[in-house]
């Protein structure tokens, strides 16, 4: 942006330093046209400006030099992210009111929520990665199905909407009931599930103690009892030491019998801030 910087430092006096009506309002046109440029690139990207290191020097110059009403609330969607907008306001309000600059630009703002739900995506993977690399996938197929114009503006903002949502709740519509009033517990079924491609895990289940309830499912009936026994042994701080660690490792063997598996587990559930 060197235009930008040359112009900052003789706004003021172009005239004075030769130039022309018409070279001026040439410079002013190509000034704006980069501008916009750079707005499109950050809201493309998902960047915004962290003020809240400068919170407290903000606050003490308005309270010693500004004199005010009480400030009141405008809009409760003020400080939300563009997926929060998307999931609390629908996505055609979500992109008028923060993607406003790039109306009539349909790519620049696909981009831009894609790249916004790609990173909430990859925020969040260490928490449930199966989950979320389905999410990712998901997105894939999305932005692939956009560019090769296969599916109809309307239906990809639709498709884009269903999927923010899905991300941002952290779970899919069919999640079982069970399931919904624990993110560490789906964590744990998410992960199981995945591997179901290779012989099914639950059949090799230990008798452990641990109550649980039977589902039906035995994907959610291992998460249930896994679930269970973490919550049962688990010692007060007991990430990082080894000695605490291995406590839970040893209940996960008693009902998985996989060394491999209980380290795979065990990974998962170091993850989850319930545990």
């Amino acid at each position: 942006m060197a235009l930008v910087r040359a112009y900052a430092n003789i706004a003021d006096e172009l005239e004075a330093a030769g130039y022309s009506g018409a070279d001026i309002s040439r410079i002013k046109k190509q000034l704006g046209h980069y501008l916009n440029v750079r707005e499109i690139i950050r809201n493309a990207s998902g960047e915004s400006l962290d003020l809240k290191a400068y919170e407290a020097d903000m606050r003490h110059l308005i309270d010693t030099y500004i004199e005010a009403d009480e400030p009141r609330t405008i809009s409760p969607f003020d400080s939300m992210s563009l997926i929060e907008l998307i999931v609390k306001t629908g996505i055609a309000n979500a992109i008028t009111s923060q993607l406003g600059g790039l109306k009539g630009n349909r790519n620049a703002i696909a981009e831009t929520i894609e790249n916004n739900v790609r990173r909430k995506i990859i925020k969040e993977h260490l928490s449930d990665p199966a989950y979320y690399e389905r999410m990712s996938a998901l997105l894939d197929e999305i932005v692939t199905a956009r560019k090769a114009r296969a599916i109809e503006y309307e239906e990809y903002l639709k498709r884009i909407a269903d999927l923010a949502r899905s991300v941002e709740a952290g779970l899919a519509d069919d999640t079982p009931e069970q399931l919904k009033r624990s993110p560490a517990l789906r964590a744990l079924y998410n992960t199981l599930k995945k591997a179901r491609g290779t012989p099914a895990r639950a059949d090799r289940v230990a008798e452990a103690p641990g109550e649980y309830r039977v589902s039906g499912d035995s994907v959610l009936d291992l998460a249930l009892k896994l679930d269970a026994a973490v919550r049962r042994v688990r010692p007060d701080g007991w990430r990082g030491v080894q000695a605490r660690e291995q406590v839970i490792k040893a209940a996960l063997y008693d009902i998985l019998r996989d060394e491999a598996e209980v380290e795979r587990i065990f990974l998962i559930i170091k993850a989850q801030g319930e545990y």
